[in-house]
């Protein structure tokens, strides 16, 4: 697959990339753990059909130390017993919030479940981080980006 425009040799796509890369920095600054930053990306990115997200969130949380089972498992969350009750409820919300083009909305129960396990700024770093990789996931799938050839920490 060959992507249809590389948005890095473009002067508009470079801007808007600047600063979603400057938005993703905020949440990495905030209390919320960097091993549910992860997850969030990539299971947004797993709904979204992103490869190249997919692909480089999972390198770069593996290379972070997260365990090849619970990276397997993401796609399968609910299932899954390898997850935090924290990182579950990152998850649910992750997930109705990605789908809320779909004609879905957040529930009051998945609300209530983040509310239990995060406060006010961690939430905040959530709904940042789920909205930015909804942006680089639409971004990347658009253009067409291929997946596969990411190396972990190639972006900084």
């Amino acid at each position: 697959m060959e992507a249809r425009i590389d948005l890095f040799a473009n002067r508009v796509g470079t801007s808007y990339i600047k600063r979603l890369t400057t938005a993703g920095k905020i949440v990495n600054d905030s209390t919320l753990p960097a091993a549910t930053y992860e997850l969030v990306k990539i299971r947004a990115s797993q709904i979204n059909g992103c490869g190249y997200c997919v692909d480089m969130h999972t390198k770069d949380a593996a290379h972070a130390g997260e365990e090849s089972v619970r990276l397997n498992l993401i796609a399968a969350w609910q299932e899954a017993t390898v997850f935090t009750e924290a990182e579950r409820a990152a998850l649910a919300l992750t997930e109705e919030g990605t789908r809320i083009g779909d004609g879905r909305v957040v529930s009051d129960a998945v609300w209530q479940d983040v509310r239990k396990h995060y406060d006010d700024d961690q939430i905040a770093a959530l709904i940042a981080a789920i909205a930015n990789i909804n942006a680089w996931n639409r971004m990347n799938v658009i253009a067409r980006r291929p997946a596969g050839d990411y190396v972990p920490g190639q972006w900084g």
